[in-house]
Parts: C-alpha cells; structure tokens; sequence
C-alpha cells in the first residue's frame, strides 16, 4: 500500500463524494498524520449497505467451504501486512510495535478459528424430526432445521484495540463466518490502520471470488445513525462505552422493523479476595493485581476496577503493599488525547466525591496517564451510587473494605452485570465460599479463580459478555466461536422433497455433519 487514500468502500469501489473532511492524529503528540478522510454521505451509507444487501443472497448461499477460503485469505493478508502498517498503528495509538504484532496474529488467528468453525459445520446446528404419518392421534410431518445468516451487518470497532476489535476484529470475522455481508464503521482514532486492513479484506476477497459488497467500510462521524437505520441491515455489533452501545440500542429498536444491536458496553470485573488467601499471598496478589490494572494504560475493558476484601489485619498489610505497587507503576500514553480526557475527568469525579479517599498515584500530568488507587465506603456500593458502577477507563481502580461475609454477600448483590468477576482463594477456602461462586454467576459472563482477567483467549469456550451494562444481551459473546451464534437464525423446512433440502438436512448427510435426528445425535445418513 503506497499511500492513504481515505475514501470511504461501497461494493468494492471506493468514494468521497462528501465535504467533510478528518485527519488521524499521532496519539503521542497530537499532530496531524498524512492522509485525508472523506467523511461518508447519506448517499454513500445507503450505497454501501445496499452493496452489502446485494451481496447477501449470493455471499450465504456459498458453501461453508467457499467462506472458509474467504476467512483464511484475510488471515493470510494480515499476516503479510509490513513494518509500516505497524509503524502506523503504533502512531495512531500510542500501543508498542510487540503489542501490536501479538494483536495482529491474534486477529489473524481468530479469522482461521471461525474458518474452522465452518468446516466443522456445527454451526448448522442442524435438527431433523422425520415424518411419522401413523402417529396417533395425528401424524407428524417432517420437520428439518439449520441456521442461517441474519442478513447484512454494521459494524463499529473499538477504540482500544485497533485490530482484533476493529476492521478485521471478531464481530466482523463472526458475521462473515455467519454469511453475513458486512459494513465497517472506521473508528476516528485510528482511520489510516483502518485503510490498511479494509485493503487486505478486499484483496483476499478478490482472491476468494466472493461478490462484491461483502465488506464496505466508511469513514466519519456521526454517520452511524444512518447505517444502524437503514432498512437493509439487520444487526449491529458494537465494542466501547455505555453511552454508544445504548444510543445505538435506541436506534435500532425505534426502526419499523427493529434489530438487534450485540454491545461490549461497560464492566468493572470486581476481584473479591478471601481473607485466608491475603493473609498467605497477599504481597504477591497486589503485585500482580497492580500489574493488570495497569496492563495496556488500563486500557483493557476487563481491567479489574475494584477490589473487595474483609476487614483484617492481613488485608491492611495488602493494602499497603498495593499502594507501593501501584505508586510503582510508570506513566503511560493512551489511545489518543480524548481518552486522556476522560480519563482525567473520570478521576477527578472520585476525588471530588466525600465518600472516595485517594490512596496512591503521583498528581495526574498533562499528557500521559498516572496510575491511581482509591478506597470507597461499602455504603456507596450498597446504596447503589453511580461512580462505583462506571468503569474508569485507564489505569485506576477502588478498593473497598467491607466488615463480614454478610456484608461482602451484599456488595456481591449491589453488582450490576460485568463482563468477568474473580475470586482470589486458597483451596479449602473457595470450598467454604462455594456460595459467592454460585452468586457470581448471576452477575459476569466470565468467573475467574486465582487469576486475573486482562487477556482473553479466542476459543471455543470463551465468553466475552454478561448482563447489562456489560453487554446489550447476556445471551451472546463477541470472542470465542460462539460469536456466530449472533448472526443466525433457525429455519424450519416441512415436508421438503430431498433434493429440494439444504445439503446440511439432506438425507445423504454429504457434508457429514453430527446431527440431532430423531432426538439422538448421529453422523449417519437416514433413510
């Protein structure tokens, strides 16, 4: 790639046909990068999703196979992208090149782990009750169910990770998985990464035949209302704050036809510690808990922000040591100055608040972010105020001491919906807390025992979601392969003459798939 052209993708093609104008900004000094970016139209967000919905008849109608060739050519063509792209999104982000290569296999890896998916076929979820014409009192039809692909989807990537939750993130690597043509909201921190990667989609869907308007990108601000409400898409996932991912709730539930919106939204991943644990481990736990809290500027969305333990002698000392950790910590440059803002401005609501005592970090300077620690009465928490239920996004986080198991079991209720939740034991410990684990079900999409939640594995068993406000819907996860199950549907087939069936119900099973025939799960074909 020679140079940035900024225009917005539609079907293939690419346009400017606006007069707005941005620029990306280097997130260490704040200057201007080279490359202009044509904010889209009105006209260019309805050519792009109507690209997509031209391609979706064709584009799901693929074998499983075709897409997986699709997914797996990605893979390859990020795995080509060079020291510049690099030495790009290193500028727009500030993140170190080390980071930025791990977040690169990590997108790549998970392009082929959905192309896995689609060759395994379980994806199908495929479901056979055949006919049974005697039955009393009245016959049974036959009756086939698969799924298929939702339909075309809009995409918004997150800030803070400009690859595997961005252009070629995991809601565009599911939905492509699912069938579903897709249509990419560049995120404005980093719009040149995003050229370079829409780039690498198209050439791997040129080497895959697939039609055009499979993927579509544009750039801008403020155009996200016109993509969410146009007739053509038919669900939107969506990475970053709780204010985003509600307004995009709102918008596509007042459409005529209403769509699901799957939103990572807010968490603040409480970590409880028992009291046998801090009195064994407790140095070492806020060593390594100052560790994660800090991990990427705080910049994670399963940064642990607050820390709930029971008054004692043991958990004094470990509060002690956790302010020299996390006084230890260095400054950091975040995503980009408007992230730096909030920042500032999350922090300087805990320390106006009478209820907040600040207990470690240096004064907050101008331009990168100090780390910070601070301690809340249990009675904020219980009686529900706000600060406590934000995720401050960057490296902060609250302690809060609370007197007895009764009170900890009411600071485990006053939760709202997180993303994960950790519980830090000693073996024979966790046993006798085995109801707080039970509790915390209730509450997180992920439960962590002796460990800590920054880092999250893209496999099948992993959930990246939780209650609201952690996510728009607890039923899905946007990491792990499961994240397809948000871009189908089932269809029913019956009566269906054989050849007429989708490949997946026939008879035959050609594509070999397990399947649930008559309420046993079977490889084998059927008469």
């Amino acid at each position: 790639m020679s140079r940035i052209l900024g225009h917005n993708y539609i079907g293939g093609q690419r346009s400017a046909l606006g007069n707005v104008h941005l620029q990306s900004l280097d997130a260490s000094t704040g200057q201007a990068l080279p490359g202009v970016f044509a904010q889209a139209t009105e006209a260019e967000v309805d050519a792009a999703a109507k690209a997509a919905a031209a391609a979706f008849p064709i584009y799901r109608s693929l074998p499983a196979g075709r897409r997986a060739e699709f997914l797996d050519a990605i893979a390859d063509e990020l795995d080509d992208l060079g020291e510049a792209f690099i030495a790009t999104v290193c500028r727009e982000t500030a993140l170190p090149a080390g980071r930025i290569q791990g977040e690169r296999s990590r997108t790549s890896n998970q392009m082929r782990l959905f192309a896995n998916v689609l060759r395994r076929g379980d994806f199908y979820a495929a479901r056979i009750d055949r006919a049974q014409p005697d039955r009393q009192p009245l016959p049974r039809a036959d009756l086939r169910q698969y799924r298929i692909g939702i339909g075309p989807v809009a995409v918004f990537g997150a800030s803070n990770f400009p690859l595997a939750f961005s252009t070629a993130g995991g809601d565009t690597a599911s939905a492509l998985a699912a069938g579903c043509p897709v249509v990419f909201k560049a995120h404005t921190g980093h719009m040149a990464t995003a050229e370079w990667v829409a780039d690498a989609i198209l050439r791997a869907a040129t080497r895959s035949g697939m039609p055009r308007g499979v993927f579509n990108m544009i750039y801008g601000g403020g155009v996200g209302e016109w993509l969410v409400k146009h007739p053509a898409i038919q669900a939107v996932g969506f990475t970053g704050s709780l204010k985003g991912g509600n307004a995009l709730s709102r918008l596509a539930a007042s459409r005529p036809q209403p769509i699901p919106v799957f939103a990572e939204m807010s968490s603040i991943n409480p970590v409880f510690v028992l009291p046998e644990t801090i009195r064994v481990r407790g140095e070492l736990i806020a060593r390594e808990l100052s560790a994660s809290v800090t991990l990427g500027c705080g910049q994670f969305c399963t940064k642990p922000g607050l820390v709930i333990g029971l008054r004692s002698t043991a958990f004094s000392e470990f509060i002690d040591q956790f302010k020299r950790q996390i006084s230890d910590q260095p400054t950091q440059t975040m995503l980009n100055h408007g992230t730096l803002a909030n920042y500032r401005k999350g922090l300087q609501q805990l320390f106006n608040h009478p209820g907040i005592h600040h207990l470690a970090g240096a004064p907050q300077g101008p331009d990168q972010a100090q780390p910070q620690l601070f301690q809340a009465d249990i009675s904020l928490l219980l009686n529900g105020d706000e600060l406590l239920q934000e995720e401050i996004f960057g490296p902060a986080t609250v302690l809060i001491e609370v007197e007895d198991e009764q009170q900890l079991a009411a600071a485990c209720s006053a939760l709202r919906g997180q993303l994960t939740a950790t519980v830090m034991g000693e073996a024979e410990e966790l046993i006798n807390w085995n109801w707080l684990l039970e509790d915390l079900q209730d509450k997180a999409g992920r439960l962590l025992i002796n460990g800590y939640p920054t880092g999250v594995e893209v496999s099948d068993a992993m959930v990246h979601g939780g209650p609201y406000p952690a996510t728009s819907d607890a039923r899905g996860t946007s990491v792990g392969t499961l994240a397809i199950d948000r871009f189908l549907r089932p269809v029913c087939f019956q009566n269906f003459a054989d050849d007429l069936l989708p490949a997946a119900l026939q008879n035959s099973n050609p594509l070999g798939l397990l399947r649930l025939v008559d309420g046993e799960f079977t490889r084998k074909a059927i008469d």
